[in-house]
């Protein structure tokens, strides 16, 4: 259908363009007035910037121009920043931070309904129950039992309140993991990450509120989903960086291109995006993308020193075991993870664990446990204690929250005689900084450590004890899509009391 307009727009209206603006109209004032008489029509909202975009924060205010613009949070926080250290493959709580004596008592016993109740364990290759092959030794002044192949970490136990009882919902990796990061076991939801960069915002303007670092030999279960921004606006999902080489592959301009030429595309970007903007108001897409250029022009400058660990001391290095071959891969990540928090990077998540051979690349231990969780263990012991002590030394433990978790645990039977099966009954996370009162230990497992009995902690409750402790009401956090407010936690969820009293 034709129409005159100026030489600005175009002649024709497309069928589309046609209904939406011809809503606009006498029928469009009719329905204004109706939704006005019973009172459904939002609040005025502040006018946007040039090129502006509208990012709700978690009191509902507009932040103008930026995503990540520091935003209010519901309350004061206690933590400031975020290092999740996820230990992907599923971690044996009764051989790391759970010790169970029954297992030896009745070692060779088969899981009949004693332990089991009315859930049947299925289980490929199931044996009997199988006692810990690690020794566990009690640490600290709290006496806080840890298993041997975590000798440096168990230096910390007053320090780290210890999370017993959680449990999830698949014995899936991949939908297990989806749980732990965001906290639904289906793909296209936002990262844990995603949410506190929305809810907050970042305190840096030239690096990214939300990092992720993969281990070495390669992604994690589920890829990229684990910290993707779901039905969010892209601006929100994580950011990867590499260890070594560049941080961010294609981060530098092409070889030839100045800093003035490279500005001027940019800018050119940004009145295209204010046309858009006024041609369509509240279509975030194009101003959401132009704020990543910009993010990436200024992070060309920063990110490359934020990670660059050749200026630290060889005192500081030794402390992440960059000396040695067994722990250098994983004690990079903490070290740069340790610079990015203190350079304002919102939420930084590491995994430790990556799909090489997922029998031996990750903490899959199906075939052999020993060998299995003493490398993994031996990898990441050292470079964690040693984060822990670097935080501390600088001040940042105080408003810094450090969580460690996979994504099940183990089962207490054996698997073809030397190894477990996993086990989303029961698992074991711990928490440190921000505040959180040290050598105590949250919850338990039955007394073979097959499900979680006392004070059982859900995926959800970990996310709402973990926005609770960044100043956030994990009820009021939420996003707007598909015609329903989602939040982090979906309707369940409660902060664990121990952690954030």
């Amino acid at each position: 259908m034709g129409h005159q307009c100026n030489h600005h727009e175009k002649t024709f209206w497309s069928r589309r363009e046609f209904l939406f603006r011809s809503g606009g109209g006498l029928a469009g004032v009719a329905l204004a007035n109706m939704l006005n008489q019973e009172g459904l029509l939002a609040a005025q909202l502040p006018g946007l910037g040039p090129g502006g975009l509208q990012v709700p924060g978690p009191c509902d205010e507009l932040v103008e121009g930026n995503p990540f613009a520091p935003k209010v949070p519901h309350f004061a926080p206690r933590a400031t920043n975020v290092i999740s250290l996820f230990m992907s493959g599923g971690v044996s709580h009764v051989d790391t931070f759970d010790p169970k004596p029954a297992l030896t008592r009745y070692a060779g016993q088969p899981l009949d309904s004693h332990v089991a109740g009315n859930i049947v364990v299925r289980q490929g290759f199931p044996g009997p129950l199988m006692p810990s092959p690690f020794a566990f030794n009690r640490h600290g002044e709290s006496g806080i039992e840890v298993s041997e192949i975590f000798p440096e970490i168990a230096k910390h136990v007053d320090e780290i309140a210890f999370i017993r009882s959680v449990y999830g919902r698949s014995n899936d990796h991949v939908q297990a993991t989806y749980e732990m990061q965001t906290g639904q076991i289906r793909m296209g939801f936002p990262s844990v990450g995603s949410w506190v960069t929305y809810g907050l915002g970042s305190e840096s303007s030239s690096l990214p509120a939300f990092v992720v670092m993969t281990d070495h030999r390669g992604g994690p279960l589920g890829g990229p989903n684990d910290w993707a921004a779901g039905f969010m606006p892209a601006s929100y999902q994580g950011t990867q960086f590499r260890a070594t080489g560049d941080p961010i592959v294609d981060l530098q301009p092409p070889r030839g291109m100045s800093e003035e030429a490279q500005r001027a595309r940019l800018d050119v970007l940004a009145e295209l995006n204010e046309i858009d903007m006024e041609k369509h108001p509240g279509n975030s897409e194009l101003a959401a993308r132009i704020s990543s250029y910009e993010l990436a022009y200024r992070m060309q400058g920063c990110a490359p020193e934020a990670i660059d660990t050749a200026s630290e001391s060889d005192a500081t290095k030794r402390l992440y075991g960059l000396d040695s071959e067994i722990t250098e891969p994983f004690g990079r990540q903490c070290l740069m993870a340790r610079r990015l928090v203190e350079r304002g990077v919102r939420f930084v998540q590491l995994f430790q664990g990556g799909l090489g051979n997922q029998n031996t690349d990750t903490w899959d231990a199906h075939s052999n446990l020993i060998e299995n969780h003493t490398q993994h263990a031996a990898e990441s012991d050292l470079p964690i204690a040693g984060l822990l002590t670097d935080l501390k030394a600088r001040g940042l433990l105080d408003t810094t929250l450090i969580v460690w978790h996979g994504e099940f645990g183990r089962m207490p039977i054996s698997q073809r005689g030397v190894g477990r099966d996993h086990n989303p009954g029961a698992m074991t996370a711990w928490m440190a900084g921000a505040g959180i009162k040290g050598g105590q230990v949250i919850g338990a497992t039955d007394d073979f450590g097959y499900r979680a009995m006392e004070q059982p902690v859900s995926a959800h409750d970990l996310h709402a004890t973990m926005l609770h402790l960044l100043g956030m009401d994990h009820t009021e956090l939420t996003y707007r899509f598909s015609g329903r407010d989602h939040r982090l936690t979906d309707v369940d969820g409660a902060p664990i009391p121990q952690i954030i009293a």
